[in-house]
C-alpha cells in the first residue's frame, strides 16, 4: 500500500503563525501546547491542501495574520507513494485562494486527486443534534473523499439553483425561464444524490468489516419533505411541479439540498441525537476511521487525518484504540492536545511538536 503524507509544511503570515516549518517523516504528528497557542491553526493549514474552505470554513481574509494583513502563504511537500508534489496555497491581501502545484496554477478540484484529507474537530461534536446543513456538509466532505467529481456536480447544482431562486424571488412564472435551469439541476442533483448514497454504502461496509473499539453507526439519507426522485427525469418533473409552491416560499424546496443524514447507534438501536455526548463522539470517530479504511482500499493509500483535541474526549482505553487503528492504517494523522500525556499510548510511533505563543506570535518546534 502507498503512503500519503505531508512531509513539509511551511506557514507564512497564516493566522497566529508569522513563520513556521514542520518537517515530518510520514508518522502520525502529535502537536501539543496550551490553549490558544496556535495548534488548531496548523491543522487548518493542512486542511487547505484539499478542496473547500478548510476545517473552519473561514474566508481567505480571515486567515491572514493581524495586524500585518498582507496575505498568507502555505507551502507543502506532498508525498504520495513514489511521487512528490510541491504545493503552494496562498491569498494575497485578502484575495481569493490561489493554488500552485509544481509551480503551475491549478484549480482546487485538482487537490482532491492528489490528496484525501479527513478531519474531526470539536465543532462537529454537535453534528447529530444541530441542523441538517451541518450533516449535509459532513456527508459531502465524505462523498468528496471517494468521488472528487462530486465537487463539480455540487458547484454546478448550486449555481443553477441560485439562478432559479432569483427567478422565484422575482415572482417569474414563465416556464421557459425555468426549463434549462431545471434540466441542469436535475442532472447534477441526481449525480449528487447517487454519489452520496454510494459513499454511505462504502462507510457501512467499512464499519461492518472492521473489528474496532468504536461503535457502528447505521446511516440513512432522507429528505425533509417526501423522498428525492430517483431519476433525472423524475427530479426535473418534480422541480417543474413545485414552481408555484417555490414561488410562494421564495426558494427551491425540492432537491438534494434538502437531504438530511440520520445516524443510529446500531448496537443499541438508539438515534444518534439521543445518545450521550461520549457516545456521539465515539460514533463520529467510528465514521472517520471507516472513511479512512474505505479510502485505503479504494485508492491504495490511507488519507491524511486531522484530529483536533480528540484525545481529551476519549477515555484511556478508546484513546489507545484510536492510536492503534491509525497506525495500523498507516495514516499520517495530525493530532492536537494540551498535554503530551494525552499521546503516551502512541510512544515512538509518532513525531511530536510543541506550539507556544508569545505576544500573539505562535512558534512551533520539534519536541525535545
Amino acid at each position: 500500500m502507498s503512503r500519503l503524507a505531508l512531509t513539509r509544511l511551511t506557514l507564512s503570515h497564516f493566522r497566529s503563525h508569522k513563520l513556521g516549518t514542520l518537517e515530518t517523516d510520514g508518522r502520525p504528528v502529535a502537536i501539543f501546547g496550551p490553549n490558544g497557542a496556535g495548534k488548531t491553526n496548523i491543522l487548518e493549514a493542512v486542511s487547505l491542501f484539499s478542496p473547500g474552505r478548510g476545517l473552519r470554513r473561514a474566508s481567505a481574509e480571515d486567515m491572514t495574520r493581524r495586524p500585518e494583513a498582507i496575505g498568507w502563504k502555505l507551502s507543502g511537500l506532498l508525498q504520495s507513494g513514489a511521487q512528490k508534489y510541491e504545493i503552494d496555497v496562498r491569498s494575497e491581501e485578502g484575495g481569493a485562494r490561489q493554488i500552485q502545484i509544481d509551480g503551475k496554477a491549478a484549480p482546487q478540484t485538482q487537490l482532491a486527486r492528489l490528496a484525501r484529507v479527513l478531519w474531526l474537530i470539536p465543532s462537529m461534536d454537535r453534528l447529530w443534534i444541530e441542523g441538517a446543513e451541518g450533516r449535509r456538509r459532513f456527508l459531502d466532505r465524505t462523498t468528496l473523499s471517494f468521488f472528487p467529481e462530486h465537487a463539480e456536480s455540487s458547484l454546478a447544482y448550486e449555481k443553477a439553483m441560485r439562478q432559479r431562486n432569483r427567478l422565484l424571488k422575482d415572482q417569474v412564472s414563465d416556464a421557459h425561464w425555468y426549463a434549462a435551469l431545471e434540466r441542469q439541476m436535475a442532472v447534477t442533483g441526481t449525480q449528487i444524490h447517487t454519489a452520496r448514497a454510494k459513499a454511505l454504502a462504502r462507510l457501512s461496509k467499512a464499519q461492518q468489516q472492521a473489528q474496532t473499539a468504536f461503535p457502528i453507526a447505521d446511516l440513512d439519507l432522507i429528505q425533509s419533505e417526501g423522498s428525492l426522485p430517483d431519476t433525472t427525469d423524475d427530479l426535473r418533473e418534480a422541480l417543474a411541479e413545485s414552481r408555484f409552491r417555490d414561488i410562494a416560499a421564495g426558494r427551491t424546496l425540492v432537491g438534494p439540498h434538502r437531504s438530511d443524514l440520520i445516524g443510529t447507534y446500531a448496537a443499541k438501536g438508539v438515534p444518534a441525537k439521543d445518545c450521550s455526548t461520549g457516545e456521539q463522539k465515539a460514533l463520529l470517530v467510528s465514521l472517520i476511521l471507516a472513511n479512512a479504511r474505505a479510502l485505503s482500499e479504494d485508492v491504495d493509500a490511507p488519507p491524511i487525518v486531522l484530529l483536533d483535541e480528540v484525545a481529551a474526549h476519549l477515555d484511556p482505553t478508546r484513546r489507545a484504540a484510536l492510536y492503534d487503528e491509525i497506525t495500523a492504517l498507516g495514516a499520517q494523522a495530525w493530532m492536537t492536545g494540551t498535554e503530551t500525556e494525552l499521546f503516551d499510548a502512541l510512544g515512538d510511533r509518532a513525531q511530536y511538536f510543541e506550539v507556544t505563543d508569545e505576544n500573539g506570535i505562535s512558534t512551533v518546534k520539534p519536541a525535545s
